[in-house]
């Protein structure tokens, strides 16, 4: 018999749930960096008896949608169980509220195709679109000499001419002095702030002693001008952060930096793919050569008054096309 509980603290699933996600943003352990930064989580688990499905969302703009934050790759369930586990949950997820949103999903991802037949299952009215990029390299069992011979002529000739005028490091250990030397850098660079720096120093160290880290530093006559914070998991290298300073932009660190680790991870950790996060950024182009589509889901209850403006503007939007055709 399936029972379906809610909980406000992702302890609950500790234990209860044998993880095999791949991405590290898809975990408890993620999830819990979030919840110890101040995130409240919504925490849905459907269960009948050793079998599970939960959701880990959090309350928001009225309605509940994905728990996830500035550093987020993606979003998952945290355990996509049975497909009549799922349904359960997404029917009793009715009694909480009128809306749903998930996102970003993998578009590669079996849970996308889960999700939108489960919720459709359950009575709920669907919408899925595209909401970002993830841009991607993979190896293919590349040496980095023979990928970086892929690359522009510009990329190459850039990294000839400046490669020796800094000085990289790439350290695989948490070390508090280079982490404080990236959040410097990070803060005097044009990235815009972030709320959470301190959260993304709690994954770095957690990464680190689990010696997933690759946290990079390049120095220019002894001064720190550019940083980057890289983690290898399993088969995957992921680029979560980079930095560096303007008044030093004439020395091109950020490509000697980036080219530095793209041969560190290909050579050293034979990772088969290299991963860029979100975004559309023209310079991710210039690294990386697929482009995988990164979606929302958006789940109304068509049973619940509330829902119904959001259910109104959907259908003007669908009719558009139609009438200015007509």
């Amino acid at each position: 018999m399936v029972s379906i509980s809610y909980h406000d603290t992702v302890n609950v699933l500790q234990g209860a749930i044998k993880e095999d996600a791949v991405s590290p943003f898809e975990r408890t352990s993620w999830f819990k960096l979030l919840e110890d930064a101040g995130a409240k989580p919504v925490v849905i688990l459907a269960s009948d008896g050793d079998d599970h499905a939960a959701l880990i969302l959090t309350a928001s703009r009225g309605r509940l949608e994905s728990l996830t934050n500035w550093y987020s790759f993606s979003w998952a369930p945290i355990c996509l169980g049975r497909h009549d586990l799922l349904v359960a949950l997404a029917q009793d997820l009715r009694s909480r509220t009128h809306r749903v949103t998930m996102w970003p999903i993998k578009g590669e991802s079996a849970e996308l195709v889960s999700l939108q037949a489960a919720f459709s299952a359950a009575g709920w009215s669907i919408k899925k679109e595209r909401c970002d990029h993830n841009h991607i390299l993979e190896v293919n069992g590349r040496s980095f000499s023979e990928y970086w011979e892929t690359r522009s002529g510009q990329m190459r000739a850039t990294l000839k001419r400046k490669m020796k005028k800094v000085e990289i490091e790439i350290l695989n250990r948490f070390d508090p002095d280079a982490w404080a030397t990236y959040e410097a850098i990070y803060q005097s660079s044009w990235k815009p702030e972030e709320g959470k720096p301190e959260l993304l120093r709690n994954f770095a160290r957690s990464e680190g002693a689990a010696g997933r880290i690759r946290l990079a530093l390049a120095h220019h006559k002894g001064k720190a001008v550019a940083a980057q914070f890289w983690t290898v998991d399993r088969n995957t290298a992921y680029i979560h952060k980079l930095a560096h300073l303007e008044e030093h932009s004439a020395l091109s660190a950020g490509t000697t930096l980036s080219a530095a680790l793209f041969e560190h991870v290909i050579d050293i950790d034979r990772v088969t793919t290299i991963d860029y996060g979100t975004g559309n950024d023209p310079y991710k182009s210039d690294w990386m050569e697929v482009d995988r589509p990164r979606y929302r889901i958006d789940c109304l209850d068509p049973r619940q008054p509330k829902a119904w403006p959001s259910l109104t503007k959907r259908l003007f939007v669908r009719l558009a096309p139609i009438a200015s055709q007509s």
